[in-house]
């Protein structure tokens, strides 16, 4: 387990990068990236969607653009507290303090969730994602990007020292161990590297 799939670690660590996040984001996840995942799912206007680790709101601008009906949550204040001065904290978006292996809402609460950037800090993985599809309607989407795991045997070192990288094996694995039938997998990336990150979008079982 890498250094920052530790939930106090990580919060830690992002009291410190909240100041710079935005600044630095676009360097490994950007607009162009957000908009390609976007179309990867079927919100509609009006679709309830909740946003796991919504950080600082980039996710969350991006789905605010298909429906009106969004929300946020994050376990990390700071981070919390950037995404409060872009949307106001009941204006825009409703957002929630809380964790992703133990979601606050009912079963089939929402018709999309969509997760960015927040996978690799899970320590339990399988556990969020089973609450993903838990607070999923049947029939609903589940998109999470995460960190595809590097080729360089050098980097692949690094990457497990320090948090969740994985390949389409792994999130094969992952998906299917926390209840999914149907998923798909798409890399993407800036131009310098058009395979850092993998999406994958899965169905709820109806």
């Amino acid at each position: 387990m890498g250094i920052l799939e530790n939930k106090s670690r990580a919060r830690l660590f992002y009291k410190y990068l909240s100041k710079i996040y935005d600044r630095v984001n676009p360097f490994i996840w950007n607009e162009e990236m957000r908009a390609e995942a976007l179309e990867l799912l079927d919100v509609e206007r009006g679709d309830r969607v909740l946003d796991v680790g919504c950080g600082t709101g980039f996710g969350t601008e991006g789905l605010l653009q298909y429906t009106d009906d969004v929300h946020g949550l994050d376990q990390s204040a700071h981070q919390m507290q950037k995404a409060f001065e872009k949307f106001g904290r009941r204006d825009a978006v409703n957002f929630y303090r809380g964790d992703a292996e133990r979601l606050p809402f009912r079963d089939d609460a929402f018709d999309v969730v969509w997760s960015s950037g927040s996978i690799e800090y899970w320590p339990n993985p399988v556990t969020a994602l089973e609450e993903c599809r838990r607070v999923t309607r049947p029939g609903g989407q589940v998109l999470v990007v995460g960190p595809n795991y590097p080729e360089s045997s050098v980097m692949q070192k690094l990457a497990d020292a320090i948090m969740l990288f994985y390949d389409e094996d792994e999130a094969d694995r992952m998906f299917e161990d926390a209840g999914f039938e149907e998923f798909r997998h798409v890399t993407m990336g800036p131009a310098y590297n058009p395979d850092i990150a993998i999406t994958t979008v899965a169905a709820v079982s109806e």
